[in-house]
């Protein structure tokens, strides 16, 4: 996982395409995403990292401000909300209260989807 400011990046194969940890290979870092956009924009490494540095962080701003990402092709980051809610410690097994939550969500576009099919 890669930690950009506050945003983990993290993409991963799905469940049943893992075997073992030592065996995954599918998972994409963040160097090898800069990696590739480099190459596929052919500019060097250091101008991609900030491109990727400056998306992230221009959706993270957005979705703070409450707002809306669409990426037409691609799919909508938006903020949900998770209600309140009781749960217990799984050490101790005692009750605690979860307190509500704005979390991040995402919508595949059509395109997305259809690329995946």
């Amino acid at each position: 996982m890669t930690v950009v400011g506050a945003v983990a990046i993290k993409i991963v194969a799905p469940r049943g395409a893992r075997e073992s940890v030592a065996n995954r290979g599918n998972d994409v870092n963040k160097a090898e995403m800069i990696e590739y956009i480099a190459k596929s924009a052919d500019i060097s490494k250091a101008a991609a990292q900030r491109a990727l540095d400056a998306t992230v962080a221009s959706i993270k701003t957005s979705l703070k401000k409450g707002n809306e990402v669409t990426l037409v092709g691609f799919g909508t980051f938006y903020v949900g909300k998770r209600a309140a809610r009781s749960g217990r410690n799984p050490r101790t097994g005692d009750a605690i209260k979860i307190s509500a939550a704005r979390v991040p969500k995402f919508r595949a576009g059509k395109a997305l989807k259809d690329a995946l099919n």
